[in-house]
C-alpha cells in the first residue's frame, strides 16, 4: 500500500513538471510567432490601393501616374509602347520592368499633385517620406479601340485607344525589404485620336494606266481596284445596280500620307511612292454575299455619249492590324464619268 502511494505521488509530481514544461514551450512559440508577425517586412503603408483613382499622363514626359492624397504610383515608359492598334484577346503587350520601363511608389507628408512629378524640376513640397522602386516584373498592356457611332448610317470611327495596364509578379524594393504582388492592376490609360477625315469630293477618276478608280484630298487617298471593270462599269443604263463583293481581286484601300498628294500620276506607280510618307493604310474586309462588303454601281446618262456611274459601298469594313471601323450601311464612294 505504501509503495502504491509513493508511485501516485511520483506520477503526480512528474505530471506537474511536464505541464510546466509544456506551458514554457507554448509561451516561447507564441513569442516567436508574435515577433515574426511584427517583422514581416510591411511598411507603414501595408497595401497600395489606387483602384478608385484615374490614370493621368504628363504632357511633356513619358510618365503616366496616379495620385491619391499623399501617395503616388507612376510608370516611366516610352510612349511608343502604346501602339495605335488593338491587341488580340489573350495576347497583351508585355514589357519587362527595367531601367527603361520603371514603376515607382511614393509616399509624402502632404497632398501631392502632378506638380510633384511632371515638371522638369518637380515641386519640393510636400516632402518625400518613403519610396518603393520596382526591381522586377512584367507590365502587361491590353489595348482596345474607342469608337464613335453614327446612329443614322451605323458607321463608326476610331477616336482613341484604351490601354488596360496590369503588373505581373512585380517586386517592390522597400526600405525594409522586398514586397511581391503576383497580380497588381494599375488601371486604364486612354489616348485620343482625330478620326480619319474622309474629306473626298463626290466625283472620282479612273487611272489612265489601270482599272483603278481613285479619289484624293490632301493627304488622303481612296482607291477601288476591280477585276471586271468593263462589266461593272459598262456604258449602259441600269435598272438595278450592278454588284460585286470586296475580295482579293476587288480591292478597296484607304491611305493617309504625311503630305499632300497632288499628282494623278501617283496612281500609275508600280509601287507606292516613298514621298509623301505613308502613315496609315486600311484595307476593306472581304465581303459576304447579300450581307456585307458590297460594291454597288448604278449607271445613268448625262448626254448621248456620256455616262455617270454612281458607286456605293454597302456595309463595308476597313481594317488595319487588329483594328477596324465601318463605313456604314451605305457609303457614297463617288461618281465616275465615262464616254
Amino acid at each position: 500500500m505504501i509503495k502504491g502511494k509513493i508511485n501516485s505521488i511520483k506520477n503526480l509530481f512528474l505530471s506537474k513538471i511536464y505541464t510546466i514544461k509544456m506551458k514554457r514551450i507554448l509561451c516561447i512559440l507564441s513569442l516567436l510567432l508574435f515577433i515574426t508577425a511584427c517583422d514581416d517586412g510591411n511598411l507603414t503603408v501595408d497595401a497600395i490601393d489606387f483602384s478608385e483613382v484615374a490614370v493621368q499622363k504628363c504632357t511633356d514626359k513619358d510618365v503616366i501616374y496616379k495620385v491619391k492624397d499623399a501617395e503616388m504610383l507612376f510608370i516611366e515608359i516610352p510612349a511608343s509602347t502604346f501602339i495605335s492598334d488593338a491587341t488580340v484577346e489573350g495576347e497583351p503587350i508585355e514589357v519587362a520592368i527595367n531601367s527603361t520601363n520603371k514603376v515607382t511608389y511614393r509616399k509624402y507628408d502632404g497632398t501631392v499633385s502632378s506638380a510633384n512629378i511632371c515638371p522638369t524640376i518637380p515641386d519640393a513640397t510636400p516632402n518625400l517620406k518613403e519610396q518603393w522602386n520596382a526591381t522586377s516584373g512584367i507590365i502587361q498592356i491590353t489595348s482596345t479601340a474607342i469608337k464613335s457611332t453614327n446612329s443614322t448610317d451605323n458607321s463608326t470611327r476610331i477616336t482613341g485607344y484604351t490601354y488596360n495596364i496590369v503588373f505581373k509578379n512585380i517586386t517592390f524594393q522597400k526600405p525594409t525589404g522586398p514586397q511581391v504582388y503576383e497580380t497588381f492592376a494599375f488601371g486604364n490609360y486612354a489616348t485620343t485620336l482625330n478620326p480619319l477625315a474622309f474629306g473626298f469630293n463626290e466625283e472620282v477618276d479612273k487611272s489612265a494606266c489601270s482599272t483603278k478608280i481613285y479619289d484624293f484630298s490632301g493627304g488622303e487617298v481612296f482607291t477601288l481596284d476591280v477585276e471586271n471593270y468593263t462589266t461593272l462599269f459598262a456604258n449602259e443604263v441600269t435598272t438595278t445596280p450592278r454588284t460585286a463583293l470586296i475580295s482579293a481581286t476587288n480591292k478597296l484601300s484607304y491611305r493617309l500620307y504625311s503630305g499632300t498628294v497632288t499628282d494623278a500620276n501617283y496612281f500609275c506607280a508600280t509601287t507606292i511612292p516613298t514621298t509623301p510618307t505613308l502613315l496609315q493604310q486600311w484595307n476593306a474586309v472581304d465581303g459576304i454575299e447579300a450581307t456585307s462588303g458590297i460594291i454597288e454601281v448604278s449607271t445613268t446618262t448625262l448626254t448621248t455619249t456620256t455616262y455617270q456611274h454612281t458607286i456605293r459601298l454597302k456595309k463595308v469594313t476597313l481594317k488595319k492590324g487588329n483594328s477596324d471601323f465601318s463605313l456604314g450601311d451605305d457609303y457614297l464612294f463617288g461618281t465616275l464619268i465615262t464616254n
